[in-house]
């Protein structure tokens, strides 16, 4: 796993936790797969909505003992994803991004910079092959080898809220 990006200057705005969340040790947390990604460091997209443009090639390799759990997923399902994008700070509570005018709260945004930095994707399931432990998805917003923390059904009957538009 990616050691945590050294930390950069701040931003006007920008403000740090006064003890960084990578240093405790109060989560235990097991890794049950990977995203494989053509993306690295300086060339991975911002979102989801980009990855999908800019295409590629995007699957989830589970680990053996985990293939199990694939059982009554299908291909053309939506599934989350949850990852752990580790090589992000997990210092920063205010961030400053290019597309906001002013600093933003990390809870208000979507980048992975904060405390825990879990990310979510919620994709489609283009194939699935059980036994390899393989699901290729439309697409992923992360870098190759990013460690996989869960998988989830997407239930609209569940996951949209009440009043959606």
């Amino acid at each position: 796993m990616p050691d945590v990006l050294p930390p950069k200057p701040a931003l006007p705005g920008e403000e740090s936790l006064a003890l960084d969340p990578a240093r405790s040790d109060d989560a235990r947390l097991h890794f049950i797969g990977r995203l494989r990604t053509p993306w690295s460091r300086g060339d991975c997209p911002k979102n989801l909505r980009e990855a999908r443009e800019r295409g590629g090639d995007f699957r989830v390799e589970l680990a053996e003992e985990f293939r199990p759990g694939l059982k009554g997923l299908i291909a053309g399902q939506a599934v989350i994803l949850l990852y752990w994008t580790g090589a992000a700070r997990r210092d920063m509570i205010v961030l400053h991004p290019s597309h906001r005018d002013a600093p933003t709260g990390v809870f208000a945004l979507r980048s992975p910079s904060r405390p825990n930095p879990i990310a979510v994707a919620v994709v489609r399931v283009l194939a699935l092959d059980p036994a390899a432990g393989v699901l290729v998805v439309d697409a992923l917003d992360a870098f190759d080898d990013t460690p996989l923390l869960d998988l989830k059904p997407w239930l609209p009957s569940v996951d949209v809220p009440p009043d959606a538009s």
